[in-house]
């Protein structure tokens, strides 16, 4: 045979051998693999069922706090942009759903402590009465969870989602009345100098308003804080939907202030001008219901140019550059 065919026939069995070898290592890669698979896979379900238990718990403690708030909602004009504030910030969550996914889980038990403070201002809430506290216990809770099971990154990233919700909770009686009866004496102040400059004459006496013909009382409802709240909650979803510089939406934001201040001040002129020259029954009955629509409308505009100044600022300076 020789050397050569020798050599050969041992290279065929040397092959023949190593094959079933390479067979079975390649088989023990598979388990190794299926093993890693089955062990990811169950580690998922076991995330799920403990974010599925944990939502059934948040569900039993604060479903009547919810239901109260919208019931709220509903039946308090002050309130009802209530409805538009959690849409609009499970929107952005959605919107940064990539970020979300990018970012390393990195739990801490830190968040434990959130939550737990978040429980007892509940237990405080429900023992005292007080819907405030309540309803402020659950964004905390929430906060400390996603610390807790996500980290301090992702929350983060979810803050201003997060903040924005403090929006829909309506503000306490005591810091309601607070903040409404100077408004009162602000908006018939306002409103008694406007009608001054068109030629009205008038005497104001606190918040009551004395024409020849009609007294305007500027009462709680008149005194412009539905506006305002109304309308920063829409100056900061304007502001996050049409500007991206930060700076630039807190501007938006505090401009609403002045803006529903000065409309609340116009509608008051314009019950009085109808009271005074058509009649007063106009200025209280249709015309006072319609005019809240159309003063709003007219402080989202002004809101607008506000921010529309921003870009016509940019161009001008721009300009002045290139000259």
């Amino acid at each position: 045979m020789g050397i050569h065919g020798m050599a050969v026939i041992l290279h065929l069995l040397r092959q023949s051998f190593t094959k079933p070898r390479d067979y079975r290592l390649t088989n023990s890669a598979y388990n190794r693999i299926a093993e890693t698979m089955t062990s990811s896979t169950t580690l998922a379900t076991q995330g799920w069922t403990q974010l599925c238990l944990l939502a059934v718990f948040l569900g039993a403690l604060y479903i009547p706090v919810l239901a109260n708030m919208a019931r709220q909602w509903s039946e308090d004009p002050n309130c009802s942009h209530g409805f538009l504030v959690p849409i609009f910030c499970v929107w952005v969550i959605w919107k940064r759903k990539d970020q979300l996914r990018s970012l390393l889980s990195a739990p801490s038990w830190s968040g434990l402590l959130v939550t737990i403070a978040g429980l007892g201002i509940l237990a405080l809430g429900v023992l005292g009465a007080d819907n405030f506290l309540s309803r402020i216990s659950l964004l905390i809770v929430l906060a400390g969870l996603v610390v807790q099971f996500w980290g301090w990154g992702c929350f983060r990233v979810l803050l201003f989602p997060w903040a924005v919700l403090f929006l829909m909770i309506p503000l306490p009686a005591i810091i309601f009345n607070e903040i409404s009866l100077p408004l009162q004496f602000v908006a018939s102040r306002l409103g008694s100098s406007l009608l001054t400059l068109v030629g009205v004459p008038v005497v104001r006496e606190g918040n009551v308003i004395q024409m020849s013909s009609l007294a305007l009382d500027v009462a709680e409802a008149c005194s412009g804080l539905r506006f305002l709240i109304s309308l920063i909650t829409i100056a900061v979803i304007y502001g996050y939907l049409k500007e991206p510089s930060f700076v630039r939406r807190v501007w938006i934001m505090l401009a609403a202030i002045p803006v529903a201040i000065g409309a609340n001040g116009l509608r008051i002129m314009g019950s009085g001008v109808i009271g005074e020259y058509w009649s007063p029954d106009k200025a209280e009955g249709f015309f006072h219901t319609f005019s809240g629509v159309v003063v709003f409308a007219l402080s989202l505009l002004l809101l607008m140019l506000f921010h529309s100044a921003f870009g016509w600022t940019d161009r001008f300076l721009q300009s002045r550059r290139i000259v």
